[in-house]
């Protein structure tokens, strides 16, 4: 194996910068991936900006990235059933290059015949909505609304609540030409927001009732529109923040609909709350994978060297779905 790989630090500048980096060893628990593709998040250009030291950054280097695909290098003690060569994907911190070790418990076996450059677009999305879905106590027959539904996660969101069994699936988008797209993955209403008021818009699909369970991405006033939006005893889960952390909201429609709110926010320090819903993952939603009732939608693939092309792609704000950089 070879000493030193390719990796995309942060914290040199205002752009990634390709670099040559020994390879990490893996230690107790833990287990070494070969990556050959990563996906893009929206923390990526955060913490790109947050880190660069020409523009008033903290200068801290770092290997950026979340998601990975590829399979098991090498298998440090005590790391589970890991063999290597074996297919996996996962979400862990450094995955923006050619190696990464990582914790034997985020790490998820990879379906047969997906490609690495299809599976690293799913485990942060399949982690963060069924891991919402199980906060909020989702069970078959139930109704879902899922705000910003055309985001990389959103997507995987409409198509979970779809495959789990959701009664009716209502899904949001600014832009009504991600309507069919949104049919197609598996709603079965569409709300535009730059068009119709939300809460009137969910009320009418559902014949006054609301819907049992929200999974909410943009917060900020959409949060406060969709309690009203939600049946009584219903859940309202917030996983995003695109519109911003702030929202006001109307507490009578809150108490009056005995409603109940959960904030989630899967991190690698949780491992008690994470890893229960990684092995969920496992017997519930991997097979649907397997069978392709679940894809992540991707817009654009790029090889790493070419990494200020994918940057661009993404501060463009015209991305539908994940931007993925090929490590090969």
């Amino acid at each position: 194996m070879t000493e030193t790989m390719r990796a995309l630090i942060a914290g040199r500048g205002p752009e990634w910068v390709l670099a040559d980096v020994p390879v990490p060893q893996p230690g107790a628990g833990e287990v070494l991936i070969r990556n050959r593709a990563s996906a893009s998040n929206n923390a990526d250009m955060p913490m790109l900006a947050e880190a660069d030291p020409s523009s008033g950054g903290s200068g801290d280097e770092f290997i950026a990235g979340y998601e990975y695909a590829g399979e098991i290098a090498a298998v440090g003690e005590d790391a589970g059933e890991w063999r290597i060569g074996d297919p996996v994907m996962g979400t862990y911190p450094s995955a923006f290059a050619e190696y990464l070790v990582v914790d034997h418990r985020f790490v998820l076996p990879r379906p047969l015949g997906l490609s690495p450059e299809i599976a690293c677009a799913l485990p942060t999305a399949l982690l963060t909505e069924y891991g919402a879905l199980r906060v909020a106590g989702f069970e078959r027959g139930r109704s879902v609304l899922v705000t910003g539904a055309t985001t990389g996660i959103g997507f995987i969101g409409v198509q979970l609540a779809r495959t789990l069994g959701a009664s009716r699936v209502i899904a949001t988008t600014r832009s009504a030409d991600k309507r069919d797209l949104l049919v197609s993955l598996g709603a079965d209403d569409v709300v535009v927001t730059s068009e119709e008021d939300l809460t009137e818009a969910v009320l009418g699909a559902t014949d006054g009732r609301g819907v049992d369970l929200v999974l909410d991405h943009i917060a900020g006033q959409t949060f406060a529109q969709c309690l009203p939006a939600t049946a009584h005893d219903g859940h309202v889960v917030n996983i995003g923040r695109l519109a911003g952390p702030a929202s006001t909201i109307d507490l009578d429609a809150l108490s009056y609909r005995h409603l109940t709110v959960h904030g989630v926010s899967f991190g690698f320090s949780r491992d008690w709350e994470t890893v229960p819903i990684l092995d969920a993952l496992h017997a519930q939603v991997l097979p649907a994978v397997e069978r392709g009732e679940i894809r992540p939608v991707i817009d654009s693939s790029f090889a790493c060297e070419d990494s200020l092309d994918a940057a661009n792609r993404l501060r463009s704000g015209e991305a539908v779905g994940k931007v993925v950089l090929a490590f090969e």
